[in-house]
């Protein structure tokens, strides 16, 4: 049979850091065709559709348009229908399901005519930097829209609760094989290179490095520990890395692929989520945190909400730089029985949380929004209907 066919608006690339979107993507495909819509890309010609197989059933669609707007803007939304629309037409698709990680893409929505809209609601995208300013407004009418609302953590559930009648909390989880792996191979090697010679403790972060990252507390970290090392691992965005400090023993080693990860995480002491708390932090539920504890590795985090909720038995908590640091050194000098006792409360949460089980959830909740939405009529001839003209540039792969 032919599976169904889920297009998803994302305002992450399926190339920046590997997190929620692409683990319950690249699962799903194969159950359901997944057309994974980016956000368009700035080019000096006429608009062109990059269509990309990055998996079978699996196709990430990247907009290039002379439209200088960021994301979808309004100003992009001529161009990003016709484009989408030639394309819907040239394989005589009809989205089933339209899945939004951004409230920014609703009025996309109409274009892939689907029979129901889901919204994956993973961050409080109105309180992030640079922020569209009808993004509130536009998630207004999405939580209307929408068949169902799935929420990144509790506290974005208990947010968004009350406002929609079929919201369903669907927490970061973990491949938990990838991050246990220590084997040797081009990854190790390339870790090793990276970071073989920092000499131990070695103390690290991995992920995206913005506005969420109290930098002055991993500035702190350093000095009060000027033996240690601080590894930083990740892509630096929207703030500007002039700015990051500067130490002997802090490290910035820019983005690394999901592959290394496990890797680099293999060499460090303690793993650190040294978070600001601050609007940009209020509801963030960070994948991290499993991962790390995948690992093996023991955790300290500034008090996130959903970080003490979720995992306050297994990691250490710390509200300011002096118990920051003092948290990091009890995790070093832990004797084996208290070792134990926390790896044992790690490898709990951990089997708590899987991406397996998570896809195969949210497959479940798929069917069910599908099964309830109102019937459509068939998909006209293609032979009546009339072919717009892509935009010029046409469609390329």
């Amino acid at each position: 049979m032919t599976p169904p066919v889920l297009v998803v608006f994302s305002h992450l690339r399926w190339g920046f850091v590997y997190q929620r979107p692409q683990h319950l993507m690249s699962r799903l495909a194969g159950r359901w065709r997944v057309l994974f819509v980016e956000e368009p890309v700035f080019c000096d010609g006429p608009a062109w559709l990059e269509v990309r197989e990055v998996a079978p059933q699996l196709q990430v669609l990247v907009p290039h348009t002379p439209v200088a707007a960021p994301g979808f803007h309004d100003d992009q939304l001529a161009a990003l229908q016709t484009l989408l629309d030639a394309r819907f037409r040239a394989e005589r698709l009809r989205a089933d399901v339209a899945w939004l990680y951004t409230p920014m893409a609703l009025p996309l929505v109409q274009t892939v005519d689907p029979a129901c809209v889901v919204y994956d609601c993973m961050d409080e995208l109105s309180a992030f930097r640079n922020a569209p300013r009808q993004l509130r407004q536009r998630e207004s009418a999405l939580m209307k829209t929408a068949a169902l609302v799935l929420t990144g953590g509790p506290s974005l559930y208990e947010a968004r609760r009350g406002l929609h009648p079929n919201v369903v909390c669907l927490p970061s989880a973990v491949d938990e094989a990838h991050f246990a792996r220590n084997a040797n191979g081009p990854q190790a090697a390339e870790a090793q290179r990276l970071q073989g010679d920092l000499p131990h403790p070695r103390l690290g972060f991995f992920g995206v490095i913005d506005e969420r990252l109290d930098t002055c507390l991993v500035a702190a970290l350093a000095e009060a520990r000027p033996g240690w090392s601080i590894v930083m691992v990740g892509p630096v965005v929207k703030i500007d890395p002039a700015a990051l400090p500067r130490r002997d023993n802090l490290h910035w080693l820019g983005m690394q692929p999901y592959e290394r990860l496990p890797h680099l995480l293999a060499g460090w002491d303690v793993a650190l989520m040294p978070f600001a708390m601050n609007e940009s932090t209020r509801f963030i539920s960070p994948t991290k945190t499993l991962e790390y504890m995948a690992g093996g590795k023991p955790v300290v985090s500034t008090p996130v909400t959903d970080v003490v909720s979720l995992y306050g038995d297994a990691v250490e908590i710390a509200s300011d730089a002096p118990a920051f640091v003092q948290a990091c050194d009890r995790l070093l000098a832990e004797d084996a029985a208290e070792r134990g006792r926390r790896a044992q409360a790690m490898r709990d949460a951990v089997a708590r949380y899987s991406w397996d089980r998570s896809a195969d959830t949210v497959h479940a909740l798929l069917l069910q929004a599908l099964r309830q939405a109102e019937p459509r009529e068939a998909m006209p001839d293609a032979a009546a209907s009339p072919q717009p003209v892509a935009a010029a540039g046409g469609l390329r792969s």
